[in-house]
């Protein structure tokens, strides 16, 4: 092995003693990509409420055509929010019109000699299916509202989105 004028291998001299090394080249790190709102069926994401647009929407279904009737006035710039908060003032008012309707008819039959305690047994039946399946349909309005989707029921969806 060649030595060099110290007597010191060119293997074991530290690479700072036998040149200088030029800096390592640092570049100012970019910053991040500015978030962008998500775009979907949220629509535009200003609202007069200062909310989540998916937030405000499954909220308007909360206590059904109060909460709908709080978000669908006070709301003037989303039109998803207030598409949710009118279908939800607009299946309250189906659902207790239907509710209304079965119970005279049921109280009617119910009525009648001899076959009232049938109606009555009938009607508990329908009146507790109706119940549950109202109770699932009002829990997936709002999983659907705040996963952003524009979910419509047939017929009150049309109306719904025709005047939000």
């Amino acid at each position: 092995m060649e030595e060099h004028e110290h007597g010191t291998n060119p293997e074991e001299t530290p690479a700072s003693s036998e040149q200088p090394k030029e800096p390592p080249m640092t570049s100012s790190p970019t910053p991040p990509p500015a978030a962008t709102p998500p775009t979907g069926s949220a629509g535009s994401q200003e609202t007069s409420t200062n909310m989540d647009p998916n937030l405000a929407a499954l909220l308007a279904y909360l206590f059904g055509f109060i909460s709908g009737l709080i978000f669908y006035l006070i709301e003037t710039k989303n039109k998803y929010i207030r598409f949710h908060a009118l279908q939800s003032i607009l299946l309250s008012i189906a659902v207790v019109v239907i509710e209304v309707g079965l119970g005279i008819i049921f109280g009617v039959l119910g009525a009648m000699p001899g076959i009232g305690l049938m109606v009555f047994g009938l009607s508990s039946l329908v009146f507790g299916l109706l119940g549950l399946g109202i109770f699932i349909l009002w829990i997936m309005l709002m999983v659907k509202a705040y996963q952003g989707e524009k979910w419509m029921l047939p017929i009150i969806g049309e109306i719904a989105d025709k005047n939000s």
